[in-house]
């Protein structure tokens, strides 16, 4: 399973880590799926991904942003993700954190028939539109793509 977001957030950045704003709740659903209780330290909750065979990346190797609104995403470059497909043949299903995301793939990449494609609501705090609880069911379908 390969989750792909857009391009790391300005916390990100300036942790060096995955969804490293603290209202961003990608880590709170990903162990809340696995009915797991949040692990506060970083590089646990990295070695729980790979031992659930989760894969976390982002659709843009670089681009231009104002802040870390995805709309205001420009002149992308995008990573090899094709190329991490090819070489990691065990990667069955590919999940899109948000729309953005998709919209980017979709804009650099052709689907490939072999791939399941997930379109996940994105857990970052510019979209609150959906609670947790909403997103937690919404995201329910990585946690079966991994059991099937």
């Amino acid at each position: 399973m390969l989750v792909l977001g857009t391009l790391p957030g300005e916390e990100s950045l300036r942790q060096v880590k995955y969804y490293a704003h603290p209202r961003n709740l990608f880590w709170p659903i990903v162990f809340a799926l696995f009915e797991q209780p949040l692990d506060p330290d970083y590089d646990a909750r990295v070695r729980f991904l790979a031992q659930r065979g989760i894969a976390v990346w982002d659709v843009c190797a670089m681009a231009e942003r104002r802040a870390s609104l995805d709309s205001e995403i420009k002149r992308e470059v995008p990573n090899s993700i094709h190329d991490l497909l090819d070489t990691h043949p065990g990667i069955r299903t590919v999940a899109f954190n948000g729309g953005g995301a998709r919209r980017l793939y979709d804009r650099h990449f052709i689907r490939r028939p072999d791939i399941n494609y997930l379109h996940l609501p994105s857990t970052s705090p510019a979209h609150a539109s959906l609670g947790f609880a909403e997103k937690l069911a919404r995201w329910q379908p990585l946690r079966t793509a991994l059991d099937g």
